[in-house]
């Protein structure tokens, strides 16, 4: 969405149900930018690191969902302009990672979570909500989320095989992204969130974590 355009609260209803459908429904996310994995030579996994590195991935395919929701719902009730903006830049910058994550799940032969649009749903609101209380606390709660993505990624990192260099590659540029987004939320003016209210963000991610490993 544009924020130099005006929209009517219909028209941002079908932008939203748009944005849902593109995050939601499988290779509907086109990358502005080639995956990191192209350049990175084939590897022949066992078939128990296959399924492990595919898990590993599903759980980024979902952040990334989670992501898009968040920003999505932030850019809704952003309060001014050049917020909303960002947000919305944003959630363009997140959908290389969704599609990057998603084509290297399907090639390790596995598919995204089934939870994805429970995810996308309590993420919007939880965006939305933040953005309703003031935009210092949406863009504190970005840097906060973001800062969590990067602490997820370094443990992949740890866990992924070293003749993995397709998955490793992905990873590495999501979490480059991703410390920049959070640098930029403080740096635009985001709130700096308490250690409790962080460790209460650790805690539902695990939530999320523990269950799109699998499902």
């Amino acid at each position: 969405m544009s924020a130099d355009r005006h929209y009517s609260p219909a028209d941002r209803f079908l932008l939203q149900a748009d944005a849902a459908l593109r995050t939601l429904l499988p290779f509907s996310g086109h990358p502005g930018r080639p995956s990191p994995a192209i350049v990175q030579p084939d590897a022949e996994l066992s078939d128990s690191d296959a399924r492990h590195v595919a898990g590993l991935m599903r759980i980024n395919h979902t952040g990334e969902v989670c992501a898009q929701a968040l920003y999505q719902g932030q850019a809704l009730t952003a309060k001014l302009p050049k917020v909303r903006k960002a947000m919305e830049e944003a959630a363009d910058e997140e959908v290389d990672h969704l599609a990057w994550c998603e084509q290297r799940i399907r090639e390790l032969g596995s598919r995204p979570s089934v939870l994805n649009p429970i995810f996308y749903g309590l993420s919007f609101g939880v965006g939305a909500a933040a953005g309703l209380i003031s935009d210092r606390v949406s863009l504190g709660f970005v840097a906060a989320t973001e800062d969590q993505v990067c602490k997820h990624l370094d443990e992949h990192l740890a866990e992924i095989p070293v003749e993995d260099q397709k998955s490793r590659a992905i990873l590495e540029q999501m979490r480059e992204d991703e410390e920049h987004h959070a640098t930029s939320a403080i740096e635009a003016g985001g709130l700096r969130f308490p250690a409790p209210v962080k460790f209460g963000m650790t805690l539902l991610s695990k939530v999320m974590t523990k269950s799109t490993y699998r499902i």
